[in-house]
């Protein structure tokens, strides 16, 4: 609930508004790698998706687009959708850097720093400049709250197409780090062209460095009479660490009171996809489904729209999209440091996963022959995971595999504080 309500206020581009301050917000949660594409002035990313989606209905295979619809739902909160569609794009070119670049962009978007890493890594491997990735790679570092990574990362990026946006998370992390005159400063030049997203980002800057009072008043000037609504969530923020403020201000995600777990958010903005219509919908385990079908030819269906969904309760259990990348074998150990596993589904409920497990493995059963599920427990959710895997070409083969029975996985790095035990014994 405080999420929606937290990117309400940060974010510039909005789906709808923010209905009941105190419930969930309808709101584009847009990471740098869209937000360059989208303003108030120019095509919504809502028309734009629309407009993707009417190119790949008749060319499923179209390069532009498939990117171009990754970064629309992106930026429209979806970034499930948003990760298929570049995995997609990465089939039909995988030597662009564009659809790695879209994956690590997805991957922080979901709090995940760890595994944007090494699509980041990819991205420049392939030829990204790196003012390109540097807006999303800075985030991600913020998330692991090495903030002067992260901040050369964003000086970087005031060079690319990201420049607004790399600027206002220069001015957070910044201010994370306790230089609220460099902050302010930072966020000079976009007051300067009456940006409307710089009057929250410095709401933020103040609260992170204890001026509650003048952050209430700031969130005032910005969305009136809000203030009193978000004071608790304000006056908590100079307490937490380094990567919990850039998670809460960036990603609108905290730590509940006694720090053992994130804060319920708001179920985001998620859209079923197909060649004749791209309809608002709940999660669930088969959306991948609905791409699947608009990519796989023309249709004479009616030209799609795109229309956002409104919040609803998050279900126990999201399957994950995965770029789908021959099958080897996974080791069924217990890693000590980071590894490379495959995730096939994730969500705060771990008692669901097992049964989940076993539908998933329902469609393959000679295929998950002597695979192991495991659980990896993570502050704000559960996964479902298999391997590890000998490494990254091993982890693609059997995604490949794993795509080919109709079960989408996600490539996911462990951190050395992730607990993964083996699924049934957590």
């Amino acid at each position: 609930m405080m999420r929606g309500l937290v990117l309400g206020f940060l974010q510039a581009r909005v789906v709808g508004t923010l209905l009941a301050l105190a419930g969930a917000a309808v709101c584009a949660h847009a990471p740098a790698a869209a937000q360059g594409s989208y303003s108030p002035y120019d095509e919504s990313a809502s028309a734009a998706l629309a407009r993707y989606v009417r190119t790949l209905a008749s060319s499923p295979k179209d390069f532009g687009a498939l990117v171009g619809a990754g970064k629309a739902a992106l930026s429209l909160g979806d970034a499930q959708a948003a990760a298929g569609f570049f995995a997609r794009a990465d089939e039909v070119n995988p030597r662009s850097p564009l659809p790695q670049a879209g994956m690590g962009a997805v991957s922080v978007a979901n709090g995940e720093p760890y595994a944007a890493m090494p699509y980041f890594t990819r991205a420049q491997q392939l030829g990204a400049p790196a003012s390109t990735i540097a807006c999303d790679r800075g985030l991600a570092y913020d998330l692991l709250g090495q903030q002067a990574k992260a901040q050369a990362d964003y000086r970087v990026a005031l060079n690319g197409p990201d420049a607004d946006e790399a600027r206002r998370r220069l001015a957070l992390s910044l201010a994370i780090g306790g230089d609220k005159a460099g902050a302010l400063q930072t966020l000079t030049p976009l007051f300067a062209k009456r940006d409307p997203a710089a009057g929250r980002v410095r709401a933020f800057v103040l609260a992170l460095n204890g001026d509650s009072n003048g952050a209430m008043a700031a969130i005032n000037v910005a969305m009136p009479g809000s203030w009193s609504r978000v004071a608790p969530f304000l006056q908590r923020l100079p307490g937490l660490r380094p990567d919990q403020k850039a998670a809460a201000v960036n990603l609108g995600i905290f730590p509940d009171p006694n720090g053992s777990a994130l804060a319920s958010a708001s179920a985001p903005t998620v859209a079923r996809y197909s060649a004749g219509s791209v309809t608002s919908s709940s999660v669930t385990t088969d959306r991948l489904a609905g791409i699947d079908d608009l990519l796989r030819g023309p249709s004479q269906a009616p030209q799609p729209t795109w229309q956002p969904a409104p919040p609803s309760a998050p279900p126990p259990v999201q399957v994950a999209y995965a770029a789908p990348l021959k099958r080897p074998q996974a080791a069924s150990v217990q890693p000590r440091s980071s590894k490379i596993w495959l995730q096939l589904a994730s969500g705060s409920n771990a008692a669901a996963l097992p049964s989940q497990f076993q539908r998933i493995k329902s469609r393959g059963r000679d295929l998950f022959d002597g695979i192991k599920g495991y659980v990896a427990r993570s502050p704000d959710r559960a996964r479902l995971v298999i391997g590890p895997f000998r490494g990254t070409s091993d982890a693609q083969i059997f995604a490949e595999d794993l795509e080919s029975v109709g079960v989408s996985s996600f490539r996911w790095t462990n951190s050395e504080s992730d607990q993964i035990v083996p699924l049934g014994t957590e």
